[in-house]
C-alpha cells in the first residue's frame, strides 16, 4: 500500500510495508526506484535528518542521548529466479500469513522494521541511525555502506550496531572472516596415449584434496560464542582436451575462519597446511568479533530475551567492526531460504522483530 502521491505508508501494518518494499523490483544495480521511495518516506516524517549518497539513505535522530545506535540493511536483491512456477518474484504474493517475493528474506522484512521504527520512535531512548544501502549482493567494490563509510564516515561513528539481516528473530553476534585461495599445479602435456611423456597436473592436485579431506575444522570461542570454521575445495579445474595430459591445473580454496584471526592470520594458516604447492590469495573478508560485551549489546540481548548465537556466513557487521562499531545480526527470516526461489517470510516473524526492538528503543 502507498499513499496517493506515491509515497511509501510507513504508518500500516510492518508486514505490509514489506509487501509494498518487495512489489518494487531493485535487483542489484536497479535500486533507484526503492531509494527514491525510502528517500521521500523519510524526508517526509520531519524529526529525521536525512542524506544521500547514490541510491544509499542514511537517517539520524540528533536528541542528544549519550548513546548512539545504528540500524542498517540494503535495498537490493539477488536477480529474480528464472524458474517457470517460483513464487519467490516480484510483485509480491499472500499465502495465507506468508508473503513470497524476492528479498522477502533478505532482506525487505529488515528494512520495512526500520522504516517502520523510524516512522514510530520520534524520540528514541538512544539517537538512531538508519541506514539503508545498495549494491550489497555484488562485488565488494561497489558495495554502498562500503561508500558511505568513504563519504560519510560520521554518520556510521556509533556505540553499537544492529544489520537486520535474517536470522528467525535471533541475535547472532560477530561473522566469520572468508578468504578464497587459488592453488596451482603444473606438469607437462602430452598426447594421452603416450602419457609417460608427460606429467599430469591434475593427478598432482590429489596431494592438496588429500590434505583438505584430511583437514578436521576448528571451532573457536570468542567473546562467549562458539564459531564453527571450515576450509574446502569449491572448484577445480584444469586440462584442454580429451585426448591430452593437463599440463596445469587450479584448485579453488575457500576458508571461514573466526574472528579471532586477523586475515594475514588466516593466509598463512592455510598456507602451512598446503606447504609445498602454490597458492594465490584472490579474495579475502575479515570477520567480526560479537561485541556482546558492550552495554548497549548486552542490553538489546536482554530485550530479545534469547541466547544468542554466532554467525558463521560472512555479513556487513564486518565492516562495521572495521570502523570500530560493535555488531550483531538480528531480523526476520530464515537465512536458508535467501536467495531461493521459494523466498518467504511470515507476517508473524516481521512483526515480533519489529516489537522487540521497539521495546529496547523505547
Amino acid at each position: 500500500m502507498t499513499t496517493l502521491d506515491n509515497q511509501l505508508d510507513l504508518q500500516q501494518d510492518v508486514a505490509s510495508l514489506t509487501a509494498a518494499l518487495l512489489d518494487i523490483e531493485s535487483v542489484s544495480g536497479n535500486e533507484r526506484q526503492i531509494a527514491d521511495d525510502v528517500e521521500a518516506a523519510l524526508a517526509a516524517l520531519g524529526h529525521l535528518e536525512v542524506v544521500r549518497d547514490g541510491d544509499a539513505i542514511m537517517a539520524r535522530t540528533n536528541l542528544g542521548h549519550t548513546e548512539r545506535v545504528v540500524l542498517a540493511g540494503h535495498l537490493d536483491t539477488v536477480p529474480l529466479p528464472t524458474t517457470e512456477g517460483s513464487r519467490g518474484t516480484v510483485p509480491s504474493h499472500w499465502d495465507g500469513s506468508t508473503l513470497f517475493g524476492r528479498g522477502a528474506t533478505d532482506m525487505k522484512g529488515g528494512v520495512a522494521v526500520q522504516l517502520a521504527l523510524a516512522a514510530d520512535l520520534p524520540e528514541p531512548n538512544r539517537d538512531v541511525t538508519y541506514v539503508f544501502y545498495d549494491h550489497e549482493e555484488v562485488e565488494a567494490s561497489l558495495s554502498g555502506l562500503g561508500r558511505l563509510a568513504e563519504h560519510y564516515p560520521e554518520w556510521l561513528q556509533a556505540d553499537f550496531a544492529i544489520l537486520l539481516e535474517p536470522t528467525n528473530g535471533n541475535v547472532e553476534g560477530g561473522c566469520n572472516g572468508t578468504a578464497r585461495f587459488e592453488v596451482t599445479t603444473t606438469g607437462k602435456a602430452a598426447h594421452s596415449a603416450r602419457a609417460w611423456m608427460g606429467s599430469n597436473a591434475i593427478h598432482a592436485a590429489a596431494g592438496v584434496l588429500t590434505r583438505l579431506s584430511d583437514y578436521e575444522p576448528a571451532t573457536v570461542n570468542v567473546d562467549g560464542l562458539d564459531f564453527r570454521e571450515s576450509l574446502n575445495a569449491v572448484r577445480i579445474h584444469g586440462g584442454t582436451a580429451g585426448n591430452v595430459i593437463p599440463d596445469h591445473n587450479v584448485v579453488e580454496v575457500n576458508y571461514r575462519f573466526a574472528p579471532d584471526k586477523t586475515q594475514e592470520q588466516a593466509h598463512e594458516h592455510v598456507r602451512q597446511l598446503l606447504d609445498g604447492f602454490d597458492i594465490v590469495v584472490t579474495d579475502s573478508s575479515a570477520g567480526a568479533r560479537p561485541g556482546l560485551n558492550h552495554p548497549a549489546a548486552a542490553s538489546f540481548v536482554d530485550a530479545v530475551g534469547a541466547d544468542p548465537k554466532p554467525k558463521y556466513g560472512w555479513t556487513d557487521v564486518a565492516r562495521f567492526s572495521e570502523l570500530g562499531v560493535p555488531a550483531v545480526n538480528f531480523g526476520p527470516g530464515d537465512s536458508l531460504l535467501a536467495h531461493s526461489d521459494d523466498e518467504h517470510v511470515s507476517a508473524e516473524a516481521i512483526r515480533e522483530c519489529l516489537t522487540a526492538l521497539k521495546r529496547w528503543l523505547s
